[in-house]
């Protein structure tokens, strides 16, 4: 933990190739359109590999950037039904990207930003595999906020642990432009309600959309987007 006078240095990490595993290839619908997203596939292999032990030793690390969560899902859908959206979008947390990819089929201009730079890789990847070029990728640790504001923030299932919940608040207050919007997805974790305690604390405007979204072996997962404004 840093000291008073410290200030907090970000956490940046590379999955090596050989950490990845077989790739898996899919196709998901959200609205009118079909998304091929490409993701790692072996979630063992991934765990166990010791980059992934030695990340998390310096920063509990999890790589949970290299599944297609049904969050993912959840907020592309909230996020194609919106009207009146900014030119620019900032993903955090982004993952293999999908919101990030719909964003870029609405027009946007996207950043797409993660401490991991292989998953950042792989947004990168999915968003010219459909083909958009209108990104651009930085590397982000939640934790430090960039100096600058932009008008719309994407996030997709990024409170799954308490203690992200303090300095996701602290970004949104930071980094979201007055007027802009944060849209924030999350399967209705056990950290939902200190993240609502916290959002209230914060003074932000939030409303609540229920929503559900394709699972694991075909069930139905059920889950909220948080519509967040300064």
């Amino acid at each position: 933990m840093p000291l008073a006078n410290e200030k907090l240095q970000p956490f940046f990490h590379t999955t090596p190739a050989d950490a990845l595993g077989k790739l898996v290839h899919q196709s998901v619908t959200v609205g009118d359109n079909t998304f091929a997203i490409t993701y790692p596939g072996d979630a063992d292999q991934l765990l166990d590999h010791p980059s992934t032990h030695s990340a998390f030793y310096a920063d509990e690390y999890m790589p949970y950037w290299a599944e297609l969560w049904p969050s993912a899902q959840m907020l592309a859908e909230v996020l194609v039904q919106q009207e009146g959206l900014p030119t620019i979008a900032l993903e955090i947390g982004c993952g293999v990207g999908l919101p990030g990819v719909v964003a870029l089929s609405l027009g946007l201009h996207v950043i797409f930003s993660d401490y991991d730079e292989t998953a950042m890789a792989f947004a990168a990847r999915n968003a010219a595999d459909n083909g958009f070029y209108d990104f651009e990728t930085l590397p982000l640790d939640w934790r430090v906020p960039p100096d600058f504001q932009v008008p719309l923030i994407l996030a997709a299932d990024v409170i799954y642990e308490e203690r992200n919940i303090a300095p996701l608040i602290g970004f949104i207050k930071a980094v979201l432009a007055p007027g802009g919007l944060c849209l924030l997805s999350d399967p209705d974790r056990s950290t939902r309600g200190g993240f609502c305690y916290a959002l209230k604390q914060a003074k932000l405007k939030v409303t609540q959309q229920p929503v559900t979204a394709d699972g694991p072996a075909g069930r139905q997962v059920k889950g909220t987007v948080y519509q967040i404004r300064q």
